[in-house]
């Protein structure tokens, strides 16, 4: 990539990175993904627990999405396992990071060398090297430690996260520091708000230098809400968590404006899930598009974690960001 390509850093989860990544990449700019370190669920937590690595499950996400355009290279990165003793519901391209780490001694270094092996077209850092478990404080007075259980957590009645931490405190990764100092524009990924998006935020040093950062700030809005975090979320409720960990005002704020299937929202329905609430009105920073991808996304039998079943369009949101640059 030649220097005078737009930096764009992608801030979040596996999943909407993904989507954001597929569509970014197919357009001449310099892409950096930044993934969290506190996952700790499934395929990825299985191998953390018995290798003791930093997660590969968001990494193995964006890998698959810069990968260059090949149907089978990307179903391989993505396949998992159905059956096998030991080997069901793992992720092919999960073992494969954690066969690098176990190589070269580091997910970094993992990540340079699956970088040159399927020829990425950007790159991809951990927000911190530090291995560590997210916490959350809620409203109620608990306090969960563990990603995995505050996703499967599910919220009473009035209550909500307050603060979410890590367990220890972690800084963040020097090359991730240098990505967001040097962007053009910051995407923060629509997802899990505080698994996905807010894991990263609450990692030292990440605040200071989104806050330093001359980068326009880009939040894509989710598309539905989550019961085990943003139960009855709004778009401003979204907006006011991100402000609070970023330490700044966002730039440009997307949101879906196409409506959802009827037979989509009553399978949310029954989790007790539901379309995020616009409530911004007039503002002006606010960007409203039809975004939504054509088809749901259809589970693999051997994925035991829950996915979203509504998600984004890679292509038309690709226009819009880069409609901003």
């Amino acid at each position: 990539m030649t220097n005078n390509h737009k930096k764009i850093v992608v801030i979040g989860g596996g999943t909407g990175s993904f989507v954001l990544l597929s569509g970014l990449k197919q357009y001449p700019v310099d892409l950096t993904a930044i993934t969290p370190v506190t996952d700790d669920g499934g395929s990825t937590g299985r191998l953390r627990d018995e290798f003791g690595f930093l997660p590969v499950g968001d990494m193995r996400q964006c890998l698959a999405a810069l990968a260059p355009e090949n149907g089978l290279l990307r179903q391989l990165l993505t396949y998992r396992f159905n059956k096998g003793w030991g080997l069901k519901g793992h992720n092919l391209g999960n073992l494969i990071l954690t066969a690098l780490e176990d190589m070269v001694g580091s997910e970094p270094e993992a990540i340079i060398h699956a970088a040159k092996i399927f020829r990425l077209k950007g790159k991809i850092l951990p927000v911190s090297k530090k291995l560590v478990k997210l916490a959350a404080k809620y409203s109620s007075g608990k306090t969960i430690i563990s990603e995995h259980k505050i996703e499967t957590h599910k919220l009473k009645p009035e209550e909500k996260i307050i603060k979410l931490y890590t367990i220890p405190p972690a800084s963040i990764n020097p090359h991730a520091r240098q990505a967001i100092k040097q962007a053009d524009l910051i995407i923060l990924a629509p997802g899990d708000l505080y698994n996905s998006l807010i894991a990263n935020l609450v990692i030292k040093g990440v605040k200071a230098v989104i806050k330093k950062t001359k980068a326009k700030l880009i939040y894509v809005v989710n598309l539905m809400t989550l019961n085990s975090q943003t139960h009855n979320f709004t778009v401003k409720d979204h907006l006011n968590e991100i402000e609070k960990y970023s330490g700044r005002k966002i730039d440009k704020i997307i949101i879906n404006k196409q409506p959802i299937p009827q037979s989509v929202i009553r399978a949310y329905h029954q989790q007790q899930e539901y379309p995020v609430k616009d409530d911004l009105y007039s503002n002006k920073k606010v960007i409203r598009k039809n975004l939504l991808a054509q088809s749901t996304y259809q589970k693999p039998q051997s994925d035991t974690l829950k996915r979203s079943l509504l998600r984004h369009d890679s292509n038309k949101l690709a226009e819009v960001i880069i409609s901003l640059i």
